[in-house]
């Protein structure tokens, strides 16, 4: 079996007086038909790695030491002064080798329609084929991948599909000329694990069609173990273990690898509820509805229909379902921020208004909220000390005292507080967030899909400071996520809602071990495990 993409020996260096080693030795090889796996934390070059292989290195890095092999063409060799140029890459990427990137919505045009972008990338490399011709190949693109109605939906806009079908228009674009590689970086983390699942059975069904390789980055051990048949495992910039991916998490020879597997959510339920019985609770939302009016029609569309959620002092529920089943339009309704339609909400003990500017301020600081991306939610050009202590400026209840309290309490010491956000790691930007969150002491946690950006031991430290901070605090967490192996580990109770009612609301052990509706148990069968099923593509005949 050929050999398609060889790495040997990488080093890759940041400009500059002080150059900074962020990939130091690192040999890879992916064979025609294989699938490999690269995971590792955020930073541990795995995504530098393959995107040197592209060109692609962002700007302020350089290619220092190594040789890459692409398809029997040497693009870099170091030692013979051997640097393939952009010519000859542009040849290279989209038809011999492609990428499908983690956010499809930044790697869409927002102002064009999803089909004039993949009829574009047709023509990439076939510039004499007509404007008629590509559009019809996009649609034919559109189609193989799963987009139904693909002739009208192609000419659409990227804010109007969801993010699965964004995601299934990237894939279109890579497939287009049949590459014999296809690099996916964390193509997943932001899908619900349905979406999830169709994805990747996508990526299996397109290497079985075309034969091409693949090489999927991501941190989810779950995924890889489903999804690959080789697994390099990265950290700081190195190679620490690599082999068959069955073998390699059945028997890490590496401590590296052991934490990371030991990081992964464990398949139970919270060992021991902090509930709190004798105060008032955190939240009583009761027959919620949320409507949003669209431009065009007549009748509003109905997001959330009639949802009633209860959470007590000291309880942690989570509620889960696929993208646009109306979890977040259910927070933004507790919280204020996007008014309901009927139904009442009290937080605290305290009946609040429905729309937020009907709030007093002391009614506002009962619910707060922690967003999943922790570095957009925080301002670049605030210090962390400015951060926490701005929402207690603005009740003008500020004290350095306080501030330094709040930081301890999510395990920041004195050294952070001068730092700006752009020199935290995501974990502690997450932690930064969580005291800002808890300045003005809330009843109630909004936490929307808090841990999803993160890698799987950064998603356990802050998994537990969150337990740590309900027990001493005595908080109710309205927990919002796709990820069911974090569900498991954090919640209670568990609320599962489809088309934006609530078709499953039991103890969490009930719905993990016995759940009753069939949208219930399909979520579960879509969790990937590492003793799933592995998805295999057959290399196509030559």
């Amino acid at each position: 079996m050929s050999t398609v993409l060889r790495i040997e020996n990488l080093r890759i260096e940041t400009d500059g007086d002080t150059p900074r080693t962020l990939v130091d030795g690192v040999s890879l090889r992916v064979d025609r038909g294989e699938s490999l796996g690269v995971v590792g934390e955020s930073g541990s070059g795995k995504s530098l790695t393959v995107l040197a292989a592209l060109g692609l290195l962002p700007v302020g890095t350089r290619v220092t030491g190594g040789r890459i092999v692409l398809d029997d063409r040497v693009l870099v060799d170091v030692e013979a002064d051997v640097w393939a140029g952009e010519r000859e890459l542009r040849a290279l990427r989209g038809r011999t080798a492609a990428m499908v990137f983690q956010d499809p919505m930044s790697s869409l045009d927002p102002l064009r329609a999803v089909g004039a972008q993949v009829a574009s990338a047709v023509r990439v490399h076939a510039p004499r084929l007509g404007r008629r011709a590509a559009r019809e190949r996009a649609i034919e693109l559109l189609t193989s991948v799963g987009v139904r109605d693909a002739a009208d939906r192609a000419a659409t806009r990227p804010h109007q599909w969801s993010g699965g079908m964004r995601q299934r228009a990237m894939i279109a674009m890579a497939i287009a000329h049949d590459p014999l590689l296809l690099i996916a970086d964390e193509p997943t983390t932001a899908l619900d694990v349905t979406v999830q699942a169709q994805v990747m059975d996508l990526l299996a069904e397109v290497r079985e069609r075309t034969g091409s390789a693949l090489v999927l980055i991501t941190h989810d051990l779950g995924l890889v173990a489903e999804n690959s048949d080789r697994l390099t495992v990265m950290h700081h910039g190195r190679v620490v273990e690599t082999g068959a991916t069955r073998a390699v998490l059945a028997a890490p020879a590496e401590d590296y690898t052991r934490r990371l597997m030991a990081a992964m959510p464990a398949e139970q339920e919270r060992a021991t509820p902090a509930v709190r019985t004798g105060e008032a609770d955190a939240l009583v939302a009761d027959n919620i509805v949320v409507d949003y009016r669209v431009s065009g029609r007549k009748t509003p569309v109905r997001a959330v229909d009639g949802v009633s959620v209860r959470i007590m002092a000291g309880e942690t529920v989570a509620v889960v379902g696929e993208s646009g089943c109306g979890k977040s339009s259910l927070a933004k309704a507790v919280l204020g921020i996007q008014p309901a339609s009927a139904g009442t909400v009290v937080v605290g003990g305290v009946p609040v208004r429905a729309e937020l500017t009907g709030r007093s301020a002391a009614q506002r600081e009962l619910a707060q909220i922690v967003f999943q991306d922790p570095y957009s939610a925080l301002d670049p050009r605030l210090t962390v000390h400015e951060l926490v202590a701005e929402p207690l400026r603005i009740r003008r209840a500020y004290n350095s005292a306080a501030v330094a309290t709040l930081l301890a309490d999510v395990g920041l010491d004195e050294s952070y507080a001068k730092r700006l956000p752009g020199q935290l790691s995501g974990g502690q930007r997450q932690r930064v967030g969580i005291a800002r969150a808890l300045a003005l002491r809330p009843k109630l946690l909004v936490l929307d899909e808090p841990v999803s950006a993160l890698d799987v031991s950064i998603q356990a430290q802050v998994l537990t400071l969150l337990d740590t901070l309900q027990r001493e605090h005595g908080l109710g967490y309205l927990f919002i996520s796709h990820d069911l192996g974090v569900v498991r580990s954090i919640a209670d109770r568990v609320i599962v809602m489809q088309h934006g009612r609530v078709v499953e609301e039991a103890p969490t052990a009930q719905i993990f071990s016995d759940p009753q509706h069939p949208f219930t148990r399909q979520l579960l069968a879509a969790v990937p495990r590492l003793d799933g099923p592995r998805r295999t593509a057959r290399p196509a005949a030559a």
